[in-house]
């Protein structure tokens, strides 16, 4: 069993706390400064050990911590406990700048360190069958990529006015709290954006002034993008397709199928489909983070990865501002 500790108690947190114990796997503590939440989730997960202060979860030995806190928290936190000799999963984004990342990723380097982005998204089987797919060549080279996605977000997450959502500086908004998760998943499937131009607006949700609403054209050296989210329809759904010269394939997160097409005015095809239920992910998450610890597997989203992600965050922001096209 290893020791996990679970830093950040909130929505996120308490489903690593479940999640990581359904895998059998490990022995799961939390850190959380508010008492009532620290409280109710160790009590409803039975753990062995919870810590209101950072200081204290310091001085006890894990062989890994997941960073649940805002984004603009990660990086310090996370410094702390590589200088412990923890391997990390540290919730996305990465962070809110690259403050402190360079130093970061020469801790983890000097130690040795297992680290994991916890962009969900990759441990999705359709996702990873796509992905498998493209790199067959069974249909051919990627040449365009097109996303649509949206939900009823205060359906999903009630307190979003009183939580890191309502400021980028904490990580909040569409860009970095949603858009992000497929920013991540395109460059895993197709290669790192090399330029972008994004648009966004504030258009409904109540009580927060940062954008649910972003639209945005990407380049993957030769692949072409466009993203188009929104935070505020009733219907939750995501599409992902990419085109190839061969065929095409399309990932549909509401039915949690892959699918494809290679002959014109045919129908899809259904090359994998599974049954999943909401935590589903992210055990699978949890199991492929520990099989890392185990060295049985690589990190899901390696640093490396995920800060070029961060970059797209970043310049994505810098478009909306600027109303211009962004070099990365």
């Amino acid at each position: 069993m290893r020791k996990i500790l679970v830093i950040g108690g909130g929505s996120i947190g308490e489903r690593h706390v479940r999640c990581f114990g359904h895998t059998g796997r490990a022995l799961v503590s939390l850190y959380e400064i508010n008492d009532e939440v620290r409280q109710r989730v160790g009590s409803t997960y039975s753990l062995p050990q919870t810590f209101a202060t950072f200081e204290d979860a310091l001085e006890q030995d894990f062989d890994a911590a997941v960073i649940c806190t805002p984004a603009h928290l990660h990086i310090s936190m996370a410094q702390a406990l590589a200088n412990k000799g923890c391997h990390l999963l540290i919730e996305k984004p990465l962070s809110t700048s690259f403050d402190g990342v360079d130093e970061l990723e020469r801790m983890i380097e000097d130690g040795g360190l297992q680290v994991s982005i916890a962009y969900v998204t990759r441990a999705h089987p359709s996702v990873i069958a796509m992905r498998e797919a493209i790199q067959s060549g069974r249909f051919g080279k990627p040449v365009n990529l097109a996303m649509a996605s949206g939900q009823h977000f205060p359906f999903y997450r009630p307190a979003y006015r009183e939580i890191y959502y309502t400021k980028h500086e904490t990580g909040g908004g569409a860009i970095q709290d949603a858009i992000t998760h497929m920013m991540n998943a395109a460059e895993w499937l197709v290669g790192p954006i090399t330029r972008l131009v994004a648009d966004a607006e504030h258009c409904v949700l109540e009580g927060v002034d940062v954008e649910d609403t972003v639209h945005m054209m990407t380049r993957h050296d030769n692949v072409l993008g466009s993203f188009s989210l929104n935070q505020h329809q009733a219907k939750n759904e995501t599409t992902l397709t990419v085109v190839c010269d061969k065929g095409t394939l399309r990932y549909e997160a509401g039915t949690n199928r892959l699918l494809s097409c290679v002959d014109p005015d045919s129908d899809w095809t259904v090359e994998a489909d599974f049954t999943l239920e909401r935590d589903d992910l992210f055990v699978r998450q949890a199991d492929a983070f520990l099989d890392c610890l185990e060295g049985k597997a690589s990190p899901a989203c390696p640093l490396e990865e995920a800060k070029q992600t961060l970059k797209v965050n970043l310049a994505a922001l810098e478009s909306v501002r600027e109303r211009k096209w962004i070099e990365l």
